[in-house]
């Protein structure tokens, strides 16, 4: 007999779903069985929000939405925060919720929840499934609308007795290609122009630059023009490395360093900008010119408000870009003699040797550790914006940080996702002590899966980024700190190794011992976030402007 359970497992089939995340419930119990005799595997999480990130992340890094399941009610609802990263962070994703039958209910309300009206504005689609027979296109369009530009999460609610229903043997819907148009041409001729006529231009790289398959088609457009770029904290590593014309990352949205080469460019290119990102600079009256380069139009802001735009599909976009560009632009590099001092300025005391470490050299340490294709998924704190300054990429989609819901509890999960995709790469969870606690009982489910995976804490025994915050606005520090569990004992009984750094030059071997021991090994090492008001604050706030361009 086939029952809508079982037309939903072969809908996701058809898609090529090979792994779904998350914590079943009684609701999903036809779901589970249908699964049982699939070829999907079903990885069970300890809780629904850690399941939805995995989900998330592995969108984030193969560009087709990641699968996650829950029941009703309150383990619908603990997707919430998974569903807005991924909605705020453009990351394909389905989600999979129960619900009581709705022909008949027995139970009264218990634990009903309109989870669809709830999901609604936390996801581009949130439905209810009805019937049986709309099962396989319900699916297909659910898989279309997560993929489209702008990508993010679905949600598909499944009745018990609809998923428990006998229905006949349906075809699944053919998947086929979606092309989407390049910019107009009138539009790239538009760009051109304000380019060639551009004195001093620098790109800008935002959060859609790192979609998975636009790299090398990146690299090619910043290689042909030699105009220098930066980055915002969600574009690190759209460019390969090798190039010389990186100029830094805006962590800061002004008065960083990088801000010396942004503060003199009469024209900024933005290619893949999104306003979710914390703004990476602030446009004025007075500013430069903006050319928005994207697979949408910009969203009009009050900081960012472009004067062009080149709309449609990114790399053929800048591929013709390029064509009317390469050899003559006479200004291309005219921001270049910054970007010694910029970085110069960046990687200051990164190797001081005081202990607890500075972000600093924690930083660097992690760099020295982790090969080029290896894997950094910052969980969210005081530290993402050391790590955005101070960590080089070279490879796209090797930093992954969350710059636009900017949730605590991420870290493990996507590093996990991380470690599953590509089990040869050296895969690095970085987490504060507070955001670590968040989903830290998924360590139990990275070593039930065999992960590799290194989880270093930095230990301040705060909420590190909100204290600083705190003390920038002078306020008195209060109820910010919190005790902590001794985490190498925490690690060993969820059976994982633990290590403890205690001075300033073991964070580097320790971290080396770590990889090459394999499995899930957790490294905490205390910070002293001092440097936070002395660099962050003080030395910005007194920074002497750099030389004038010739």
């Amino acid at each position: 007999m086939t029952k809508g359970s079982d037309l939903l497992v072969a809908a996701l089939e058809n898609e090529g779903v090979e792994r779904i995340f998350g914590v079943p419930g009684e609701e999903n119990l036809d779901v589970v069985e249908s699964l049982r005799n699939s070829t999907i595997e079903l990885i069970i999480t300890r809780h629904e929000q850690a399941a939805g990130f995995m989900a998330a992340t592995y969108g984030r890094l193969t560009g087709k939405p990641g699968v996650c399941i829950s029941t009703l009610g309150p383990g619908a609802l603990n997707f919430s925060t998974a569903a807005a990263y991924a909605h705020l962070g453009a990351m394909p994703m389905i989600i999979l919720t129960g619900q009581k039958g709705i022909l008949a209910s027995k139970q009264a309300r218990f634990q009903i929840v309109d989870v669809v009206r709830s999901f609604t504005p936390l996801t581009k689609m949130a439905r209810q499934i009805v019937s049986p027979t709309t099962i396989p296109t319900i699916v297909r369009e659910a898989f279309r609308v997560a993929q489209q530009e702008r990508p993010g999460p679905v949600l598909l609610e499944l009745p018990e007795d609809i998923a428990g229903e006998e229905a006949k043997d349906l075809p699944a819907v053919p998947k086929h290609p979606i092309d989407i148009p390049v910019a107009h041409p009138y539009a790239i001729d538009a760009a051109a122009a304000l380019i060639q006529q551009a004195e001093r231009p620098l790109v800008m790289l935002g959060a859609a630059a790192s979609r998975p398959r636009l790299a090398d088609q990146l690299s090619d457009f910043v290689r042909r023009c030699g105009i220098p770029f930066f980055n915002t904290q969600m574009g690190k590593g759209s460019v390969a490395g090798g190039s010389k014309l990186y100029m830094g990352t805006a962590a800061l949205s002004e008065r960083d360093y990088v801000h010396q080469a942004v503060d003199r460019a009469d024209l900024i290119i933005c290619i893949g900008h999104d306003t979710i990102e914390k703004p990476p600079f602030i446009m004025g009256p007075n500013g430069p010119r903006v050319i928005h380069i994207g697979y949408l139009p910009a969203n009009v802001e009050e900081v960012y408000y472009p004067h062009a735009e080149v709309v449609g599909d990114v790399g053929p976009s800048l591929a013709l870009l390029a064509d009317r560009l390469e050899g003559r632009l006479k200004n291309a590099k005219a921001l270049l003699p910054l970007r010694e001092e910029i970085l110069g300025h960046i990687s200051d005391r990164a190797e001081e040797s005081r202990f607890p470490q500075t972000p600093q050299r924690i930083v660097h340490d992690v760099r020295q550790v982790m090969p080029e294709d290896g894997i950094v998924c910052l969980d969210n704190g005081m530290y993402k914006i050391w790590f955005a300054r101070n960590y080089r990429t070279r490879v796209a989609n090797t930093l992954l940080l969350d710059n636009a819901l900017a949730t605590m509890g991420a870290g493990l999960p996507s590093a996990m996702m991380a470690s599953m995709l590509y089990p040869d790469r050296r895969v690095l969870a970085v987490c504060g002590d507070g955001g670590f606690m968040m989903n830290s009982q998924e360590l139990e489910t990275a070593v039930r899966l065999g992960l590799n995976v290194v989880v270093l804490i930095l230990q301040d025994n705060a909420y590190g980024m909100i204290r600083w915050k705190q003390a920038a606005d002078d306020f008195p520090d209060y109820g910010l700190t919190f005790g902590n569990p001794d985490f190498i004992k925490y690690a060993e009984s969820y059976g994982a190794r633990g290590s403890r750094v205690e001075t300033a030059d073991g964070l580097v071997p320790t971290l080396h011992a770590a990889f090459e021991a394999g499995g899930v090994h957790l490294v905490t090492v205390p910070v002293d976030y001092t440097e936070n008001t002395r660099v962050l604050i003080e030395e910005l706030r007194n920074k002497v402007p750099a030389p004038a361009l010739a």
